[in-house]
């Protein structure tokens, strides 16, 4: 027949019970913990990078490529046509004013100076033959002149004879008539030789300086040219460095041709480039920062091209240290043109988490954890971003590239 539990029993059982459903209870709570744990993404601080805020100044910026140029550079031309005959100063040396750095062939240039100084005495040759002719037609012209004058006198003494005839009865009115009119064509005929003989000297006068102007013309051919052959050993009008020269003997140049260029390596300035878009935002004067393998040097924007070439822009900065020991004659050198300056802000390290908007979510570095944060930016340049709200100083953010987690809430961060 069957017993009845004792009491005792019982209670063992139901502490068993109780314990047994503790137990797994416990083992629930820990296994959703460990699962959390396991969903929970994490990084390794290894892996990332980060910078903490604080408070500095952030210059709005536009980046341009810059190549370093000499502030002073002499191009020297061919003054003539000729051909290379010897090149005596090789690139890279110093050049003192006046040191020869280039021959040229003389032949062809003497040649045509000397042809333009045959014409010349042709020239002269014609004028003095031309005086000689223009002064004979007016002399002719005067001759003519006095003889008319001489005939004059006679028709009036002739007019005044046959008039004291009429008078006393020995003359008719008709011989008076005739010799008034024979004396007004005379008269008529000495004021056309005088008027012929003013024109003669006037037209005289003008092609005695037509040909003076030629002459004058090839004076100044024949100086010019004479110059130019003088410059046909190629020098530098200052003190520099001869950076290139056409070292190719033997080749024909044409008048204007670069044939050197000397430079001041002593003195730099930055030839920029700039996308067109933002032709706009350049003004002379902008102040600019050069960065050269990591050395920063100040200046201001001292001439922009009113040309815009494929799409680009082309200006020049002159440098506050323009003879500072990192520049160098084509090196190059990234430029920022400071467009507006922020002093004394919340600013960040810029890097490959900021997106270039006015807000965006970042990753903050807090009690072993990373927390995303909504965080509003202001300018920016290649350096820093202007933080307006959202950090303080001093807080630690990631700033290497976290698009991958942008929907995560919290990151763990693991050592």
């Amino acid at each position: 027949m069957d017993r009845a539990i004792s009491q005792i029993t019982q209670n063992r059982r139901r502490r068993r019970r109780w314990l047994l459903g503790a137990g797994l209870l416990l083992a629930l709570v820990v296994g959703l913990l460990a699962f959390r744990t396991v969903l929970r993404p994490g990084l390794s601080r290894n892996a990332i990078l980060t910078a903490r805020a604080e408070t500095g100044d952030v210059e709005a910026s536009l980046t341009a490529a810059g190549v370093i140029i000499p502030s002073h550079e002499a191009v020297l031309t061919s003054p003539i046509q000729s051909t290379i005959r010897r090149v005596a100063v090789a690139v890279g040396s110093r050049v003192q004013p006046g040191q020869t750095i280039l021959e040229l062939d003389r032949e062809l240039t003497n040649t045509a100076l000397a042809k333009l100084q045959d014409e010349q005495q042709q020239h002269r040759n014609k004028n003095s033959q031309l005086q000689l002719s223009l002064e004979k037609a007016l002399n002719d012209l005067r001759s003519q002149e006095q003889v008319q004058q001489v005939k004059v006198r006679s028709l009036q003494s002739a007019l005044r004879d046959e008039q004291y005839l009429l008078k006393i009865g020995g003359g008719t009115a008709e011989s008076v008539r005739q010799a008034e009119l024979n004396l007004r064509v005379a008269w008529l005929e000495q004021q056309r030789l005088t008027e012929q003989i003013r024109n003669q000297r006037a037209a005289n006068a003008a092609d005695v300086r037509e040909l003076g102007f030629t002459l004058q013309i090839q004076d100044r051919s024949i100086t010019e040219l004479a110059g130019k052959l003088a410059q046909a050993n190629i020098s530098s009008q200052r003190p520099g460095v001869l950076t290139w020269v056409n070292e190719d003997l033997g080749t024909t140049v044409q008048a204007g041709e670069p044939l050197a260029r000397v430079a001041d390596l002593s003195r730099f300035r930055v030839r920029a480039t700039i996308s067109d878009s933002y032709a706009d935002a350049l003004h002379l004067q902008d102040p600019v920062v050069i960065r050269i393998n990591g050395t920063d040097l100040r200046g201001t924007i001292s001439t922009i091209s009113p040309a815009v070439e494929k799409g680009v822009v082309t200006f020049y900065a002159a440098l506050a240290q323009d003879h500072h020991p990192a520049l160098r004659s084509n090196l190059r050198a990234d430029v920022y043109v400071v467009t507006k300056a922020h002093h004394n802000v919340v600013r960040l390290k810029n890097g490959p988490f900021y997106q270039g908007g006015k807000e965006q979510p970042v990753f903050v570095v807090k009690d072993g954890k990373i927390i995303r944060r909504t965080v509003q930016f202001g300018d920016s340049n290649f350096d820093y971003v202007q933080i307006t709200q959202g950090l303080q100083p001093g807080e630690e953010v990631v700033v290497s590239d976290t698009k991958d987690y942008a929907g995560t809430p919290e990151l763990t961060l693991q050592d």
